[in-house]
């Protein structure tokens, strides 16, 4: 996934071997699913090695993710741009850490928190999560209250223009992140995706998803945020 990944648990007993259960699981998602390796299930199925008839119910239920976000924002998100091939990472990510901390829950541990390139799932609660202040990486422009509770943001600032509108296959414009606060980090991550790939509309469709609540900066800095945001506001200042 090119992102670092860490694990903190609380509980007073962890289970033996529950933390290296959650980093294998996720060493083979990024195996199985990443379009960059050339063995990957995902790279197989681009070069026509493989037929969907033909691969794992995992793969299967990724791409249905897809498809499913897909339609839901009107072809903004797409796992399969013109000229490209399959590209399930927006999905996976938070689709795979998800099933991670499953893991953790499976296993009997009730408090932790899986942090995922800034993406979060926490388990039991509360926990206290930043949000980075878009252009001003020592500030945060809020801070959430989660528990049993997960966090994405999207955005340009980390990575470079590399969320695309696959309306017009040119980067997302109109805001400069969008967080979203969801049940599942399955949930928040492709909905904080879809959101900035749709720009400014996205922030409205982002909110109307079911149990979804919203912070984001739009490119004027103005900060947008539904009324459940688990969270006491801190107005973002430019310099």
């Amino acid at each position: 996934m090119g992102l670092p990944v860490s694990l903190r648990i609380d509980d007073t007993h962890v289970p033996a071997g529950a933390a290296d259960a959650v980093f294998a699981w996720l060493r083979e998602a990024d195996a199985r699913f990443s379009p960059f390796a050339p063995d990957s299930e995902v790279s197989r199925l681009n070069r026509g090695e493989l037929n969907l008839t033909d691969i794992s119910a995992d793969l299967a239920r990724v791409l249905e993710l897809c498809e499913h976000y897909r339609r839901a924002s009107g072809g903004a998100f797409d796992a399969r741009m013109p000229g490209r091939g399959l590209d399930p990472c927006a999905v996976v990510k938070g689709w795979s850490v998800q099933l991670a901390a499953e893991l953790l829950t499976a296993a009997g541990v009730r408090r932790f928190c899986v942090n995922a390139g800034g993406d979060v799932v926490v388990g039991g609660g509360p926990w206290r999560v930043g949000i980075r202040h878009p252009e001003d990486a020592s500030r945060l422009c809020a801070v959430l209250e989660l528990t049993d509770a997960a966090v994405a943001t999207s955005g340009h600032y980390e990575r470079g223009a590399h969320v695309l509108d696959a309306r017009t296959g040119r980067p997302a414009t109109g805001l400069l992140c969008v967080t979203v606060v969801a049940p599942t980090l399955t949930e928040a991550d492709a909905t904080a995706t879809a959101a900035f790939a749709l720009g400014t509309e996205g922030v409205a469709w982002a909110a109307g998803r079911p149990h979804c609540e919203v912070f984001a900066v739009d490119t004027r800095r103005k900060v947008l945020s539904t009324a459940g945001l688990p969270t006491p506001r801190t107005p973002v200042r430019t310099s």
